[in-house]
């Protein structure tokens, strides 16, 4: 598995570096209020990537966070629920057949 993953890098690398190579024409980038940024179109495209990235991964953040809470609060409830007694006068009813 280690050499598969291996692999796998070194092949990634050789194609981001190849996409290095032939796209290195300078771009400008023209932003709000004026501001420009120029870079060769390699480092603009991977800029772009990578922020497209890192806000990808901020949002799964929030949602495994938002789950976290909410199973926090899941297992509140069923300790409450396992700790209050079982109702008076009488046994709880068999479980249903599940075949």
């Amino acid at each position: 598995m280690n050499l598969v993953m291996w692999i796998f890098r070194i092949v990634l690398f050789l194609l981001i570096l190849s996409f290095a190579i032939v796209n290195t024409d300078p771009v400008t980038i023209r932003y709000y209020l004026g501001f420009q940024w120029e870079a060769p179109l390699v480092v603009a495209l991977l800029a772009a990537a990578g922020l497209g990235a890192l806000l990808a991964l901020l949002a799964g953040l929030f949602q495994a966070l938002r789950l976290r809470r909410q199973i926090a609060a899941l297992k509140r409830e069923l300790r409450a629920a396992q700790s209050t007694p079982p109702p008076a006068g009488g046994t709880l009813p068999p479980p249903p057949d599940l075949l």
